[in-house]
């Protein structure tokens, strides 16, 4: 059955009713940074983080909590046309994990290589997004004393974030903050950041009003590699923090940013790697049905609040229905996810009729 053929048999349903030590450091000075990492380890008793290779340089690794990216220093003898301006390496994590996943983040990062940590990117405020910050700030020697390891005098760790992700993890003068000092993010944006390291350019990508308000992409372009964040999930619905600017449409309109972003390879497989939030390393085909799934569940909850039915009625046609054994998780069931989406398309009805 061809694509366009199975989309007409879902949208048909859908009309029927609601039913993921740069190799240049002397040794002496890889050394000083691996033994910090392992002086400033935390005691934990959480599983050991699986290492997947994507590509090149570029690993996700699986643990407790959100996938993570980390990109270490090229190879020495790799191509690179900044050799004559001085190579920016060291390794980079796109989200942090779990705090109770530090000590095994940093075992597998020190795995990895023995450079110093130069940057951290959060794509979200959430607990298993930045929990490992602190620890791996202070390992690179936090955000005064600057780096370990060899780096060179005045570049400090850099943890690079959307605003809101400040502003949800930092606190009020006189109130105390949910996260300490060290886990803050030092430089943020309110549209992306770009920067070269590695050998190659990192997009970091704002995507405004999805499952919140600070969500990011990180592309890394050399390797085409992408880490969705939270956007994106091959094992559950989208989480809509709607107390933190999240909604639902936000969601349609970043998966659909994400598929302009990624390229299919030979037989629309492979290509472009997408690094989801929860789940396994995907590509675009990947993204393509989540987002059909996105779009025709809303459409199911929008058509509801269109014929006045209340959120016991809604949940009650189970508009997830065919999804519900794929996506519903303990922590985010279908319930939730529908209620959330009710919520939102229900408010945003309001307003509108408001407006009139």
């Amino acid at each position: 059955m061809n694509r366009k053929r199975s989309r007409d048999m879902v949208c048909a349903i859908a009309v029927l009713g609601l039913c993921a030590a740069s190799a240049q450091h002397a040794a002496a000075q890889s050394a000083t940074s691996a033994g910090a990492r392992a002086a400033a380890k935390p005691a934990s008793t959480s599983d050991e983080v699986k290492i997947w290779p994507i590509r090149r340089n570029v690993f996700m690794l699986v643990g407790d909590g959100a996938n993570i990216v980390v990109q270490t220093e090229p190879p020495r003898d790799e191509e690179n046309f900044d050799g004559s301006y001085g190579r920016d390496t060291g390794v980079l994590v796109i989200d942090t994990g779990t705090t109770a996943m530090s000590a095994q983040l940093l075992d597998a990062i020190g795995k990895l290589s023995s450079g110093p940590i130069r940057y951290i990117i959060n794509t979200s405020a959430d607990p298993d997004h930045v929990g490992g910050n602190t620890a791996l700030a202070k390992v690179s020697g936090g955000i005064v004393k600057g780096a370990l390891g060899g780096k060179p005098a005045g570049e400090p760790l850099m943890i690079l974030s959307h605003e809101t992700v400040l502003a949800q993890m930092s606190a009020p003068s006189g109130q105390q903050a949910v996260y300490p000092l060290e886990a803050w993010p030092t430089d943020v944006f309110t549209r992306g950041k770009d920067v070269f390291f590695n050998g190659g350019s990192v997009r970091i990508l704002h995507q405004p009003g999805a499952h919140s308000e600070g969500d990011s992409f990180v592309q890394l372009r050399r390797a085409d590699v992408i880490a969705a964040g939270e956007i994106f999930s091959t094992v559950n619905f989208p989480k809509i923090d709607l107390a933190h600017g999240g909604h639902i449409q936000g969601v349609v309109d970043s998966l659909n940013r994400l598929l302009e972003l990624a390229i299919p390879g030979e037989m629309e497989q492979g290509g472009t790697m997408i690094v989801p939030a929860y789940g396994r390393l995907s590509d675009e085909a990947d993204v393509e049905f989540y987002r059909e799934m996105v779009q025709i569940v809303r459409d199911r909850i929008q058509d509801g609040v269109k014929n006045g039915m209340t959120l016991a009625q809604v949940k009650a046609a189970r508009p997830a229905l065919e999804y519900e054994k794929r996506y519903s998780r303990p922590e985010w069931t279908t319930d939730m996810f529908v209620e959330a989406v009710y919520n939102d398309l229900s408010q945003a009805a309001k307003s509108k009729a408001g407006k009139k």
